[in-house]
Parts: C-alpha cells; sequence; structure tokens
C-alpha cells in the first residue's frame, strides 16, 4: 500500500494512492496527518480501511507534501555504505570506520517533497545529491532490539539528504551543512513495510538531468536497518512517524574530480526499487 501527504485546493490532507489517483483517508479516519494514523489502531486495519475505495483526484492534481510533514525527529546515518566509505577516502578525507552508526538529526523544516524545488542557498556554490532509503517508524518505543526492529517499520520511502558541503566541514560536526531549508527531499510516497520483505536488498538509483550518477544497493549497508533502530532507540524514544534516512552510496559529487554541485535548473531524482523515483528540480535562493 502506498500512502501519502499531498495538499489539494490549498487544503493538506493525506490518503492512500491508487493507480495514477489518491483517495483522501484523513476525514474517513479522524486522523488529521499520515504521522497520526500510523500512530493509531486504525494502521493495523489499513487493508480494511481502503477496500473498496476509489481514486478521488489525480496525482497530477495534487501537490505533494513531503510523506511525513512534521516527524518528531529525522535521524540520518553519515557513510553507512561501504562503497561510499571507499570513495571518501580515495577523495583524501581520513574517516575510521566506526563500531557504532554515526548519525545526525535534521529538522523537518529543511524538508521538501517530492516534485518540490531543493533551494540552493545562496551563501554555497557545493550543492551535493545524497539518495538514501528512508524507513518511517511504526510502533515507536526505546531500547528496541534488532531482532525486533523490523516489527517497529511503518513503511519505507525515497529521500534525498542533499547536503550544503562547504557548511558541512565548517566542524566536525556536520549537521549546519544538512539542515539548510527545503534541501531534504522526501517522497513521493511511502510503501507499507508489509511491502518490502525484510532484509531484501533494494537497488538505489539517483540520477541527475538523466545521468546515473549513484547506483548501488542497500546490501552495502555497514549498519543494517535494524541496527540503526537499535542504536538510534537507545538514544531517543522512538515515536510514530519519525524517519530515519540510512545513508547514501558511492557517486555523491563532492568525490568527483572535479567536484560537481547541482546548479540552478538541474533536475535530480532518487529511485529505489520497490518503492518509486523521488523528482527535484534544483532551483537558487532568491
Amino acid at each position: 500500500m502506498k500512502l501519502m501527504s499531498y495538499s489539494l485546493a490549498g487544503r493538506e490532507t493525506w490518503g492512500v494512492v491508487i493507480g495514477d489517483g489518491v483517495a483522501e483517508l484523513a476525514t474517513r479516519t479522524g486522523h488529521a496527518t499520515l504521522a497520526d494514523f500510523i500512530a493509531s489502531p486504525d494502521f493495523a486495519r489499513r487493508d480494511a480501511l481502503v477496500q473498496g475505495l476509489q481514486a478521488e483526484a489525480q496525482l497530477t492534481d495534487v501537490v505533494y507534501l513531503p510523506v511525513i510533514t512534521r516527524p518528531e525527529k529525522i535521524i540520518c546515518a553519515v557513510r553507512n555504505y561501504m562503497d561510499h566509505h571507499q570513495e571518501v577516502l580515495a577523495a583524501g578525507m581520513q574517516r575510521e570506520l566506526s563500531e557504532q552508526p554515526p548519525i545526525f538529526l535534521r529538522v523537518w523544516r529543511s524538508q521538501t517533497a517530492h516534485q518540490g524545488p531543493i533551494i540552493r542557498p545562496r551563501v554555497s556554490d557545493s550543492l551535493d545529491w545524497e539518495g538514501e532509503l528512508a524507513v518511517v517508524i511504526g510502533q515507536g518505543g526505546r531500547d528496541i532490539s534488532e531482532a525486533d526492529a523490523w516489527d517497529h517499520i511503518a513503511g519505507y520511502s525515497c529521500y534525498n539528504d542533499a547536503s550544503v558541503r562547504e557548511w558541512q566541514f565548517h566542524a566536525k560536526q556536520i549537521a549546519s551543512g544538512k539542515n539548510f531549508e527545503s534541501t531534504g527531499a522526501f517522497g513521493p510516497w511511502m510503501v507499507t513495510a508489509d511491502e518490502i520483505a525484510p532484509g531484501r536488498e533494494l537497488k538505489l538509483e539517483t540520477r541527475l538531468n538523466g545521468e546515473v550518477v549513484q547506483s548501488s544497493h542497500t546490501g552495502h549497508m555497514i549498519f543494517s536497518v535494524p541496527r540503526l533502530i537499535a542504536y538510534a532507540s537507545t538514544i531517543f524514544t522512538l515515536s510514530p512517524g519519525d524517519v530515519i534516512a540510512t545513508g547514501t552510496p558511492a557517486g555523491v559529487g563532492w568525490s568527483k574530480k572535479p567536484p560537481r554541485f547541482m546548479q540552478h535548473g538541474d533536475v535530480v531524482e532518487v529511485e529505489i526499487e520497490g518503492i518509486g523515483l523521488l523528482r527535484n528540480p534544483v532551483v537558487a535562493q532568491n
């Protein structure tokens, strides 16, 4: 099942994707947001709730919103693909493999949606792409074990953890380069976890103006999805609707010789097998 947040006629809502359209579920279920629905007992009986529904609006007529519009936490993994770690070393940056998952936090205002612009800030010429698998937390909790982690996942989506590189490198803590507004693209929808077998290796591809710049699969992760959930839940109480961006594979623009970054007028796409395609234009900040 594909669930999405969107705006129609200026009103924010959410619903289920049916073919090339969407049926609203907010009014039918009484849950104002998709995160509210995920947190409710109704999420477990979602199949019954959508039985017999027909699309009420075409996807071409709605404005996509970030899948979870205001997540309490967006937890992002750093250097979580072995091929990306190796390209970082080859580019001359000395980084040891960590025994624990390196993470940082994004704020929800840094997000943009499918088809929404990724904004290149006026203070930078080094806006880079990072295609990633996003995990949406369903059942929350603290101190979740790796063995139980799959049961805490509501679904999966695509993420572009676009990075403002020189701001990322201002200090050893990289969050400043990861939280510029409208740089974290999230969408187009969430595919519920029952559609993706636990541990299935998913092909991930990022394209810039149609050219493949990243091509890998989730089997190259250093720290698995259950490991990330277990680690994060040791620090935080995870809440329904929290997002974990699981890291990016090799092929980022910063590592290329010479470096290559996103420019005004570019179009960047992140496509993940079994989930969908996230597409965003790149627009310079006014």
